[in-house]
C-alpha cells in the first residue's frame, strides 16, 4: 500500500488562531475513534463542515528497499478534537468512525494546549511523542525558535527535552533543547 501524502488534520485553517474568537464559546468533545479510523474521521469531518483538530506528526522511517519514507501519524491515536454544539457532535458520531465521545470540561485549558501543540508542529522540528507525562519543573523557552512556549522539563539520555502537553489527555510531544535556552516559571 503506498503511503499518502499529509492530509488536513484541522479544519477550518485558523481554528485555533488567537483572532477565531467563537472557538473558546462553543463546546468542544473528545472523539475516540476506531482504531486507525483518526484520518477517515477529519475527512468526513471536513465534508460536513465540523470544525476539529486532529494533530498529525511525520514519521521518517527506512524501507526494506533502503528508501527514507515519512509516514503522518496521528499525536493522540484515536482522538480527534471537535468543537461545535450537540448537532455537530451528533454528526461526527453518525460517521461510524467514532466509538465513543467525551465532553470536554475546560475547553480554555484545552484550546490552549492544542494552540502551542499546532505551532510546535508547524515548526517541522523532529518531534516525539510522548505517551506517559513525568512529572518535572514547569518551564518557559527563552530564546530560539520556540521562544516564549511553556512546558515541562523531561531529562533522557543525557539530552533535555521540552514537554508541550494537552493536560486533558495526559499526553503530548517533546522537543530536544538546551539548558541555556529554558527559565523556571
Amino acid at each position: 500500500m503506498p503511503i499518502l501524502k499529509r492530509e488536513q488534520d484541522i479544519w477550518p485553517l485558523n481554528l485555533l488562531a488567537e483572532d477565531f474568537s467563537d472557538v473558546a464559546a462553543r463546546p468542544w468533545w473528545a472523539m475516540y475513534t476506531l482504531p486507525r479510523f483518526e484520518k477517515k474521521l477529519m475527512r468526513q469531518l471536513t465534508e460536513l463542515e465540523i470544525p476539529f483538530y486532529g494533530p498529525t506528526i511525520g514519521r521518517r522511517f527506512r524501507s526494506p528497499q533502503g528508501r527514507i519514507r515519512t509516514s503522518y501519524e496521528p499525536l493522540f491515536p484515536n482522538y480527534v478534537f471537535v468543537c461545535g454544539d450537540e448537532m455537530a457532535r451528533y454528526h461526527a458520531v453518525a460517521t461510524g468512525s467514532v466509538s465513543r465521545w467525551l465532553a470536554v470540561p475546560h475547553p480554555n485549558e484545552l484550546i490552549t494546549d492544542l494552540r502551542q501543540i499546532h505551532e510546535l508542529i508547524l515548526t517541522d522540528a523532529p518531534l516525539a511523542p510522548e505517551a506517559k507525562l513525568e512529572p518535572g519543573q514547569r518551564v518557559r523557552v527563552r530564546s530560539g525558535v520556540f521562544k516564549g512556549f511553556e512546558g515541562t522539563v523531561l531529562r533522557r539520555e543525557n539530552e533535555i527535552r521540552l514537554l508541550i502537553s494537552v493536560r486533558y489527555m495526559g499526553r503530548g510531544a517533546s522537543v530536544a533543547l538546551d539548558d541555556c535556552q529554558l527559565e523556571p516559571i
